[in-house]
This record gives C-alpha cells, sequence and structure tokens, in this order.
C-alpha cells in the first residue's frame, strides 16, 4: 500500500533529538540548513567517518533471549538510516545524538581484521559463533570501499570459526567466495533481514538500504553457493508491515531461504519520539494505530525491555503476529531446517607457535 505522503528522504530521521546523558545541545532555527545544495530541499548532513580506537573486537553478551554470546561490529552507528533502528541510543555513549547523528557520524574500527586474528589466535578463546553484527549493519555502503567486514571474514575463514551474518544490503554477494569456504565447514549462516516489499515505503523507512527486490536477488545467489540462508521479517510494524508478512515469506522461500524469523519493532530511549515524528510526517492516518497496537503489546508503553517480552510484545496482537507467522512460514514451505553452526573444524594457524604470543 502507497505512503499517504512521500516526502524525498536522504535520511530516516528528521533531526537530533537531545542526548540523554548530556545537558547541553544545539537547536537550530528551523529553517537553517548549512549544507542545502537542492533549491530548498535540505539533504541533511553529509557523512563523516572517524577512527574508533577500540582495543578488542568481539564483544560479550548474556542476554538469555539474543541467542549469541559473541558478536563483532567493524562499525559503529549506520548510514542505513532505518528510522526503526534499536541501536540508535547506542551513540548517544559516544556523545552524539541518537538521531541525523547516528546515521551521519560513523564510527570505524580500522583495526578490526588485525584485533580479531589476535583474539582467535589467542588460548583463551574458545571456538564459538561469532554475531556479525550485533548492533549496526556490517555491509552499510561505506563497506563497500573500506572491506572491513570482509577483512574480517577472511580472518575467519582462516581460523574456519562458525560465523553468522545478518544484514539489510545486498553487498554480501560480494562475499560469496569466503562464505562458501566456511559453508563447507558447516561455519556460517546469513540472514537477510525484509522489512517489506513496497519500495516506495522502504525508501523512507529505511532509505539507505538495498530495496526489497535486491535483498531477495541476495537471498537467490547465496543459496545458489551453497551458503544457508534464511529471512528476517524484522522488524514488523503493527499496522503498517504486518499485513505483509506471507507474501515476504513466501518471495523469501521462492528465493532459496530455508529459515525464518521475526521480531516487532522496538523502540528504547530516543527512537520513540523520533519514530512518532516519522510517522507524523509520512502516515499521519495511521500514527494512532500503530502506537495503540504497540502499547497494547507492551502494557501501555511503547516499549518494554523485558527479556523474553521486548522482541515479541504479549496480548492479542502479539498472538496474532505469532500465529500469522507460522501459518504463513509453513504454507511457503519454510521448514525451519537445523541452522546450528559447527566448531568443529576451527584452527589456528600457524599451530602450538602461537601459543608462545599473548
Amino acid at each position: 500500500m502507497p505512503p499517504e505522503k512521500l516526502i524525498s528522504a536522504h535520511r530516516g530521521a528528521a533531526n537530533n533529538p537531545p542526548n540523554r546523558f548530556e545537558k547541553i545541545f544545539l537547536e537550530p532555527d528551523a529553517d537553517w540548513n548549512p549544507d542545502d545544495e537542492e533549491g530548498g530541499r535540505p539533504p541533511g548532513p553529509r557523512t563523516q567517518f572517524f577512527k574508533d580506537h577500540s582495543q578488542s573486537v568481539i564483544s560479550r553478551n548474556d542476554s538469555p533471549d539474543v541467542g549469541f554470546g559473541a558478536s563483532l561490529n567493524p562499525y559503529r552507528g549506520c548510514e542505513h538510516g532505518c528510522i526503526y533502528c534499536y541501536a540508535r541510543p547506542t551513540h548517544e555513549f559516544l556523545g552524539f545524538s541518537a538521531g541525523l547523528d547516528f546515521e551521519s557520524k560513523i564510527m570505524v574500527k580500522e583495526d578490526a581484521p588485525e584485533l580479531l586474528r589476535r583474539e582467535l589466535s589467542s588460548p583463551k578463546w574458545s571456538p564459538q559463533v561469532i554475531f556479525l553484527s550485533g548492533v549496526t549493519d556490517c555491509y552499510q555502503p561505506v563497506e563497500r570501499k573500506l572491506k572491513l567486514t570482509r577483512r574480517c571474514l577472511e580472518v575467519l575463514a582462516e581460523f574456519r570459526n562458525p560465523v553468522f551474518i545478518v544484514t539489510k544490503n545486498q553487498l554480501v554477494t560480494r562475499d560469496i567466495d569466503l562464505l562458501a569456504e566456511l559453508a563447507r565447514h558447516r561455519a556460517v549462516g546469513v540472514f537477510l533481514s525484509i522489512t517489506t516489499l513496497d519500495s516506495e515505503l522502504r525508501q523512507i523507512m529505511e532509505p539507505r538500504t538495498s530495496p526489497p527486490t535486491a535483498r531477495l536477488a541476495a537471498l537467490r545467489e547465496l543459496a545458489s553457493a551453497g551458503i544457508p540462508v534464511g529471512v528476517n521479517v524484522a522488524p514488523i510494524i503493527p499496522g503498517l508491515t504486518d499485513h505483509e508478512m506471507p507474501a515476504i515469506l513466501k518471495a523469501a522461500a521462492e528465493a532459496g531461504a530455508t529459515s525464518a524469523g521475526y521480531t516487532v519493532v522496538r523502540l528504547p530511549y530516543a527512537v520513540a519520539p523520533l519514530f512518532e515524528q516519522w510517522l507524523e510526517t509520512h502516515f499521519p492516518g495511521r500514527k494512532e494505530k500503530v502506537l495503540n497496537r504497540l502499547r497494547a503489546m507492551h502494557g501501555g508503553k511503547l516499549y518494554d525491555a523485558q527479556w523474553g517480552k521486548r522482541f515479541s510484545g504479549e496480548g492479542i496482537f502479539a498472538e496474532q503476529i505469532a500465529q500469522m507467522f507460522e501459518v504463513a512460514r509453513r504454507k511457503a514451505g519454510i521448514k525451519q531446517e537445523d541452522g546450528e553452526l559447527s566448531t568443529a573444524a576451527f584452527r589456528r594457524p600457524g599451530g602450538a607457535q602461537l601459543s608462545l604470543f599473548p
């Protein structure tokens, strides 16, 4: 269904809300935009890249409802600009805003491949699945130039350490050679997140992601190369995109997906007001329906961070979504094949010599 109001979107967020940790913030005049070069249609801020000086790249997670214990994020912030992104508030820990800053001020871990090699080489590393990425998309646009994700995959393939990838970008197909090598050892799984099949809605909701047709093409190409692939119908926005679930699962199955999952949109901290503003701008007629359904799924709030509830919600609408997913998955022929990855082939190149180094 076409949006009620289409506005050319160069970015997902419309502004920079205050950082919840900072007492001072900039509030520009409504008509001020230093980057306005399109005759009155402001394109938003230009993307800037900053070096991240992290001394390690494998993050640990102990949340019981996430499904992975180790993750790797070559980038902090994400140019994709998805308006609903639950990771936006992480930028506030860097002194930035969860709004435009999150999608235009990107922290780059230039040393990620070298740091990854060091951590995998350590005798303290216990072979396990690494989630790439756990927060922001590892195949966001700048990856085409920097190739940090590819270089990390080269290290993972050398060590044969299993990796699970979730992305919204067709760029993942660039690395089929490395993914196919990992697949030989049951050490890789790739999920493409597909939120909508409506290209116009995608353009204003997740402006710098690959179009739906490109993501389906990526599924097809990966599956043809023997790489286990699945589809993540995520996030589902009740009252806006939930009706698309059967069509997305059917299209993904036809493209080769053998596994599927879903989550409901999460709106922590600054994401909620950003999302409300986005609805008011693009879908004013559906705004209250969407927000009321989310409140009904989260005990009267727009978001409930409780483990076990934050990804799916609860109540009648949550149950309807869960039932729709199961029926649509079975109808599409997705059998939820065992996607457990193996650490059996893990090796440390160089053998015992590596144990001489810290």
